[in-house]
């Protein structure tokens, strides 16, 4: 009786090098899948004096005679982002702000903010409230709205 011996090995296969085609089409993918993820959360800065303690705006609220916007963001929230750059960014919403309103921007995620979010009943994000100098709510918008719509409700807004 004769044993052979079996090889259970795989026979070695020769690395081939993939085709320059799939090289450029992987590193092109992962240049504009970088390029996208920067643009998404790249913000601007912007000239808007934003205040962010609604306490100091009542007392400023009282002494100016001007409406209060009131803006619910987060640092996770990708819709305030966009908002961020494409509306607050612009040099007419910027300069409609500063003249008409004083802008605050609350942290939903900061702790000291519950009651303020409680009283207005934010669930989501971005809100944004315009109020009187009385507190009184005059405009309630809840979600992202684009520098056309937003101009349109600064515009309807009346001075006190």
């Amino acid at each position: 009786m004769i044993i052979k011996k079996v090889d259970n090995s795989s026979p070695k296969v020769a690395k081939t090098k993939s085709h320059p085609f799939w090289r450029w089409f992987w590193f092109t993918f992962l240049v504009v899948s970088l390029a996208y993820a920067w643009y998404s959360f790249y913000v601007p800065s912007n000239d808007i004096e934003w205040v962010n303690d609604i306490t100091s705006v009542q007392k400023l609220n009282n002494d100016s005679g001007k409406n209060t916007l009131i803006f619910f963001t987060g640092k996770w929230c990708v819709p305030c982002r966009i908002m961020k750059r494409e509306v607050f960014a612009d040099k007419e919403v910027m300069k409609t702000i500063n003249s008409q309103v004083i802008p605050v921007m609350i942290d939903i995620d900061n702790p000291n903010t519950e009651e303020l979010i409680k009283h207005y009943k934010v669930d989501a994000t971005p809100t944004t409230i315009i109020i009187d100098s009385k507190g009184k709510v005059i405009d309630y918008v809840v979600g992202k709205i684009g520098k056309k719509k937003f101009l349109e409700m600064l515009s309807n807004i009346e001075p006190q």
